[in-house]
């Protein structure tokens, strides 16, 4: 599988290419990172509502506890600090829900935030290497000799600009059906340097 091109130029900005898209992931995924970190911050009331319950349902108890022992009113006594403990619990719950909601929308914007942009320029990118990959791909299948230059040079009388095929000859067409050799290397040079190929050395026989 050819990744990158053959031919200087294009490989430098391939190469180029590929550590920008890395740059603008990592940019990305720590921008992600930073924005989870922020949100999460919001989880901090919380926490602070949650030990404020577990004290105070806590307290209530042990107060509970201790009154409950007091001769004649003690389970009497006990009722409003059980109901006091028991709002205390509701706060620690309450506590509890508040960061599970921080946390939740600290992932999700967190994920947005990176994912999105990422996506965006990383589908561009895999687009544009797997289409390079698939057409070097079929190009190395055919070009496995100077002997077949022929179909390349006919590629380029169709798809290279009138500029381009008018510096390689003034009647590139006409040589091409002559079938001169020189003319023919240039033309497929042209086109295989389109697709990030070099052509094939000359025969030596």
């Amino acid at each position: 599988m050819t990744l990158y091109a053959q031919t200087p130029g294009r490989r430098a900005r391939q190469m180029v290419g590929d550590l920008l898209v890395l740059g603008w992931i990592v940019f990305w995924v720590r921008a992600g990172l930073w924005v989870h970190q922020v949100v999460a911050r919001l989880a901090a009331p919380g926490r602070t509502l949650e030990d404020a319950g577990s004290s105070l349902s806590e307290s209530m108890s042990s107060a509970g506890d201790t009154v409950a022992h007091l001769p004649l009113v003690g389970d009497d006594a006990r009722a409003p600090f059980t109901t006091a403990g028991g709002a205390g619990d509701s706060i620690a719950r309450a506590g509890v829900e508040v960061q599970h909601g921080a946390l939740h929308l600290a992932l999700v914007l967190g994920l947005l935030i990176a994912a999105v942009p990422i996506v965006l320029v990383a589908a561009g990118w895999l687009y544009s290497r797997a289409r390079f990959v698939n057409r070097a791909r079929a190009a190395t299948r055919i070009l496995d000799s100077a002997a077949d230059l022929d179909l390349f040079a006919l590629r380029a009388l169709a798809t290279q600009p009138v500029r381009a095929l008018a510096r390689v000859s003034d009647d590139p067409a006409n040589a091409w059906r002559r079938g001169d050799p020189e003319i023919m290397r240039a033309l497929a040079s042209l086109e295989l340097h389109s697709l990030g190929l070099r052509a094939p050395a000359p025969s030596s026989a």
